[in-house]
């Protein structure tokens, strides 16, 4: 029996700045995963990684990653997700030490 498909972002790193970024509806790079498509269809789900790992001059790194709707969007599945939203685990440094 085929597993059911799971909803996804399509996510990668900002090639300039290095910050976790997400794919849009609107074909943005968003860092916030609020704004990000949910994709719930397979096959739509890989054309948008297609199309998106086409964009060599913007991003790398590229990939599907689990998400479950939220009542503000899409809300990661896994702590890999959950932890690469909140940006590096060094705060003494960089954008962080700004906050």
């Amino acid at each position: 029996m085929a597993r059911s498909f799971t909803p996804k972002v399509v996510t990668a790193n900002a090639l300039l700045a290095g910050d976790v970024v997400y794919l849009t509806d609107d074909d943005r790079w968003s860092p916030d995963l609020r704004e990000a498509e949910l994709l719930t269809d397979e096959a739509h789900a890989q054309v948008r990684l297609v199309e998106a790992s086409a964009r060599h001059a913007e991003v790398v790194g590229v990939y599907l990653a689990d998400m479950k709707p939220g009542t503000d969007g899409p809300q990661p599945t896994h702590f890999r997700e959950a932890f690469r939203r909140k940006g590096p685990s060094n705060y003494a440094h960089g954008k962080q030490a700004e906050l």
